[in-house]
């Protein structure tokens, strides 16, 4: 990611049964060796088989960067979402 670019999302604070909460996660992961394997059709897979995957869990993607060895996301989820 470069540097100079900084991203502000607006998160609304959600309301439960009795909490309040605003969870996000920065995830980072690298391929193995980090080996530039995540370019063309690969990257794109990848990509739509995270939206799906993140819709099914009811897990929003506030913004992704794929790079050629590694892929950052920031999301945000529901306290009843275990990360692992």
């Amino acid at each position: 990611m470069d540097k100079d670019k900084i991203f502000t999302i607006k998160s609304d604070v959600t309301h439960g049964r009795g909490y309040v909460y605003c969870l996000q996660y920065h995830i980072v992961w690298c391929t193995k060796y980090r080996k530039k394997v995540i370019v063309g059709n690969i990257e794109s897979d990848v990509k739509e088989h995270l939206y799906r995957t993140a819709e099914d869990l009811d897990i929003k993607i506030l913004a992704m960067e794929t790079m050629p060895d590694h892929i950052h996301m920031l999301i945000e989820c529901k306290p009843q979402c275990r990360i692992s």
